[in-house]
């Protein structure tokens, strides 16, 4: 059986300053480079990930237009950057960025790990999560949905993980937070993941176990045994979230400084083919 790791070391903005270092995360064990993006070119690299603009909110109320310009979505100094905007732009308020894998890398079971240091505010939603491949087929919820990791800015010191299927989708969704050891989560970088196998997904948070899914415990139907994409976006406004007011501060800005994936059974020690656990690099997948 193949298995996938996957992860993305995210910093976001340290507001009124430069991002914050991040500490080491250790590359789990038996693991090889499959294929990454060191976010170190001037561009975004449209042959790994694909943009996507466009005013859609998913029957979120949403309040932000996704586009693809520099003021929103952009690669500088060896970092990814998503940066969500007050101004008006195609008939929304707000303007941010969406990239996804969709079409490019979907896979079948792995662990998805994110080294993150969410933004903050009234109305900011940032989320790292997974979508089924067959979404234009099957639709939502049928296609599946992994949230690996999701923060609403009202709930500063909750994170939450979250599985979506036929019969446990939206308000009714199977999931679980986890709340900051102390402080606010945009206080300091913490690493997300899942470790999703077959009839079985984990959540963690700093290595740490807070969520369990199985076909037993969801009470509908599996649909996890099929390839998923990968999303990283910064929303504005939504029913969840509830909407910017007169103390958020923007912009506010998601940073992608470096991360790593694969599948298991690889040749060579983890962390080799350029890989390491430490902060920096980009978007590693490893076999």
């Amino acid at each position: 059986m193949k298995k996938q790791w996957m992860a993305l070391a995210l910093a976001a903005l340290v507001f009124g300053g430069g991002p914050v270092q991040a500490q080491s995360v250790p590359v789990p064990s038996g693991w090889a480079l499959d294929w990454h993006d060191e976010f170190d070119g001037t561009a975004l690299d449209r042959g790994k990930w694909v943009p996507e603009p466009g005013g859609q909110d998913n029957g979120n109320n949403e309040k932000q237009f996704y586009t693809d310009r520099p003021e929103n979505l952009r690669v500088a100094d060896g970092m990814l950057v998503l940066e969500a905007r007050r101004e008006a732009y195609g008939g929304k308020e707000f303007t941010s960025a969406r990239i996804k894998t969709a079409g490019l890398r979907e896979r079948t079971y792995g662990r998805y790990e994110a080294r993150i240091r969410i933004p903050r505010g009234q109305g900011i939603w940032p989320a790292f999560w997974m979508l089924g491949a067959d979404i234009r087929t099957v639709g939502w919820p049928r296609c599946g949905e992994i949230d690996i990791m999701e923060n609403i800015g009202k709930e500063p010191n909750l994170v939450h993980g979250t599985l979506h299927g036929p019969g446990y989708s939206g308000e009714h969704a199977f999931g679980a937070p986890i709340k900051a050891d102390s402080g606010a989560y945009a206080d300091d970088f913490h690493v997300y993941a899942v470790e999703w196998e077959p009839k079985q997904i984990r959540w963690y948070r700093d290595g740490v176990l807070y969520h369990t899914a199985t076909p037993e415990l969801v009470k509908g139907e599996w649909v996890f045994e099929h390839p998923f994409y990968v999303i990283l976006n910064l929303a504005v406004g939504g029913y969840w979230p509830g909407y910017p007011d007169e103390t958020t501060v923007l912009p506010q800005r998601m940073l992608g400084g470096g991360g790593r994936g694969g599948k298991r059974g690889g040749g060579g020690p983890a962390g080799s083919g350029g890989g390491g656990g430490g902060p920096g690099g980009g978007f590693r997948v490893r076999r």
